[in-house]
């Protein structure tokens, strides 16, 4: 996190002791601990003027998201540092991190029962406005028609069906996708799956200058921009907020999977599931993170370390400036987070309850649309790993990590590399390799949904591609095959359409449409 400087002060603010000259250190320090009281009593009072335009029946939700805020901004005050003591990364004790391929499956003779024990949940808050959609980008079609949403019901009505389960699905909304996705979910009513909401807080951006909320009235609809979601850290306040946690607590669930809604690859797993419920040593851990194998594309994104004896993640935004190359480094951190996580619930009930939950800040600038600069605080849920007890990273397949970001990845998902199974996408047996494609698709003609589906026929065979690149205004014809190292690049003023049925393997198409074996 970046240290903002705290202006726009317009209060007056004390005489500082004549006996001390001006700009020292310890005048320094009583300027900035001053400053910081006077912020948090402005926000404290403009939080106040928010709550009285709430309508009365909302009032005390309201005030209880605002706590959550106000936790959130005073720990933005306080921390000045926001990076780890680099030389206190110690490295990963023995069977911090298992291997998948140890765990025992269970006897089919236990899952019914085990999986009386689980919840999933999946973070659902996002809009599909980066992909040029609307609305949830849940609903946004992925295969064969069907959303990330379809594919993730099918998952757990066939868990359901199978086993003779009750496994709920909860869905984590924000106040931009909750009314959208309420509409869409009433159509799995015969499912044989149980589905429940609830809605992640709605927090107020703040003026990046004054360090005071922007919003004037509490009403969302009003000056939308004025709020914003603030990252799925905010899952454990919310959760024990909405009641559902106590409910399922008390049918005798222990713990929740969480995953990202547009991660197709997170399925429950009944190894996992079994390992967590029937430890082999021990007590039951409380908190478990799903890492794999870093590459290349993963370097920075987070990681598993042990830190003041506790595993923890460690996110690039803590990372010493001078110290990112290491961090990068894939010798030196073999793991990367897929963000699906198994948490204990009665653990987290605890750690709610005792005030313990603690999670680094993460400062988001945003600039509005009429040009005001604003600063958004976000938290991310697997930041929370340090606050639990008998924390375990599992290093599990690739194919647990399949998230569709950006139309390169739609373009992965709807191709021939995967077959659908009851709603789970699996890798065809005829892919050599277990890894995917990199693919880079350019983006002024290929970011948005609606213009990406319109340059392809169909999406070409990528069973044998190892590299694509494509760039510029290009298309492609019905059956097209791709093979080795692709890389097309169309000049600005020129079109390349390749034809139906071309087969290109390790070749460079150019802008006069000159194919070069590469």
């Amino acid at each position: 996190m970046e240290w903002l400087g705290l202006a726009g002060t317009n209060k007056a603010l004390p005489k500082m002791p004549s006996n001390r000259r001006a700009g020292s250190p310890s005048e320094a320090a009583e300027f900035t601990a001053l400053t910081k009281r006077d912020s948090q009593m402005r926000v404290e009072a403009e939080l106040k003027e928010l709550v009285a335009t709430c309508p009365e029946e909302d009032k005390a939700g309201v005030e209880k998201e605002f706590e959550g805020f106000k936790g959130i901004f005073n720990k933005f005050l306080q921390s000045s540092k926001t990076s780890v003591d680099w030389p206190k990364i110690e490295k990963l004790p023995e069977g911090a991190v298992r291997d998948y391929k140890t765990l025992p499956s269970p006897s089919s003779n236990e899952i019914k029962e085990m999986l009386s024990k689980l919840v999933v949940i999946k973070l659902n808050g996002g809009l599909g406005t980066s992909m040029g959609c609307r609305g949830p980008k849940s609903v946004i079609p992925v295969r064969n028609d069907l959303s990330f949403l379809d594919l993730t019901v099918q998952q757990i009505e066939h868990l359901n069906r199978t086993y003779d389960a009750d496994v709920p699905l909860v869905l984590m909304n924000s106040f931009n996708t909750d009314e959208d996705t309420e509409k869409v979910i009433r159509k799995y009513a015969g499912f044989k799956v149980k589905i429940f909401t609830f809605n992640q807080s709605r927090y107020p951006r703040i003026d990046r200058d004054s360090l005071t909320p922007v919003a004037k009235s509490c009403s969302a609809n009003t000056d939308l921009e004025a709020w914003y979601p603030p990252g799925h850290g905010d899952f454990y306040l919310s959760f024990c907020n909405s009641g559902l946690m106590e409910q399922f607590i008390v049918e005798g669930r222990e713990y929740c999977f969480i995953s990202n809604v547009d991660n197709l690859g997170a399925t429950v797993d009944l190894s996992i599931l079994n390992m967590l419920l029937h430890p082999t040593s021990g007590s039951k851990a409380e908190f478990v993170m799903e890492v794999t194998d870093k590459t290349k594309a993963d370097v920075k994104g987070g990681t598993l370390m042990q830190y003041e004896n506790h595993l923890r993640l460690l996110e690039i935004a803590q990372v010493p400036k001078d110290h990112i190359e290491d961090f990068k480094s894939v010798k030196t951190f073999k793991f990367f987070n897929t963000n699906n996580l198994w948490i204990n619930l009665p653990a987290v009930k605890k750690v709610v309850d005792n005030g313990t939950l603690d999670m680094e800040v993460i400062v988001n600038h945003k600039t509005l649309d009429n040009g005001q600069n604003v600063i958004q605080l976000e938290t991310a849920v697997g930041a929370a790993m340090k606050c639990f007890d008998g924390c375990l990273g599992i290093n599990v397949p690739r194919s647990r990590f399949l998230p569709v970001k950006k139309t390169s990845d739609l373009m992965l998902v709807m191709s021939n590399l995967y077959h659908l199974r009851n709603g789970t996408l699996e890798m065809s047996p005829f892919r050599m390799f277990p890894s995917t494609p990199l693919v880079k698709l350019g983006d002024n003609h290929f970011a948005k949904v609606k213009e990406f589906l319109k340059r392809f026929q169909t999406i070409p065979d990528l069973l044998e591609l190892d590299h694509l690149t494509v760039s510029g205004d290009v298309t492609f014809g019905r059956n097209v095959v791709l093979k080795g190292t692709v890389i097309i690049i169309a000049n600005e003023g020129n079109t390349i359409n390749i034809p139906d049925f071309a087969q290109l393997e390790n070749k460079i198409v150019s802008g006069n449409l000159r194919i070069l074996d590469h």
